[in-house]
């Protein structure tokens, strides 16, 4: 074994004292020797055999503890699609329940198969409004973020009344057009 020695003792002089700790410089530390650190640990029997049964557990439950974690995924899983079944038919049977209902059947006949009953006249209307009044392409929507203008109300009751007022249809005359208003007064 290795010889150590007792650190000089050091003097009020030198800037320390019995209770001081002793400072060295960083330039002036040595390195750690590893293996005299090592060395320095004692093992007994015990503790090996301990430590390879701790070793031995975490091969047997890493394993184990995967599948585990694997299989709450897939019954995570299995689960959502279960709710999404139940969802699809309880909309299957609520669909089921309204065609039961004959005014559903009759309102369906009417609008998808433009049944009539005896003695109804209808009148579809395809493209009322002339080309100048149709409605425009909107240009698309843009994936940039643009800050909203503060005065949101102005242009909500703005929206509101101008949709009000507007004429989505205009008056179109068949025939012979109205003649122009005379200036003279009948009698």
């Amino acid at each position: 074994m290795a010889k150590t020695t007792a650190p000089p003792s050091r003097t009020p002089a030198t800037g320390g004292g019995a209770g001081a700790p002793r400072r060295r410089p960083v330039s002036a530390r040595r390195p750690v020797d590893v293996r005299a650190w090592l060395g320095g640990i004692r093992l007994s029997g015990f503790m090996v055999i301990m430590m390879g049964l701790v070793v031995l557990a975490a091969f047997v439950l890493v394993p184990t503890i995967g599948t585990y974690v694997d299989q709450r995924q897939q019954v995570a899983a299995l689960e959502a699609a279960v709710q999404v079944s139940r969802d699809d038919v309880a909309e299957l049977e609520s669909q089921r329940d309204r065609w039961q209902d004959p005014a559903y059947i009759t309102t369906q006949a009417r609008e998808r198969l433009y049944y009539v009953k005896p003695g109804e006249v209808v009148y579809l209307v395809d493209d009322d409004l002339p080309p100048e009044l149709a409605p425009q392409e909107q240009d698309p929507v843009s994936d940039e973020l643009r800050a909203a203008d503060a005065d949101w109300m102005a242009k909500l009751v703005r929206s509101v009344t101008e949709a009000g007022l507007a004429q989505t249809v205009a008056p179109v005359t068949v025939g012979v057009p109205d003649p122009e208003p005379s200036t003279t007064p009948t009698p």
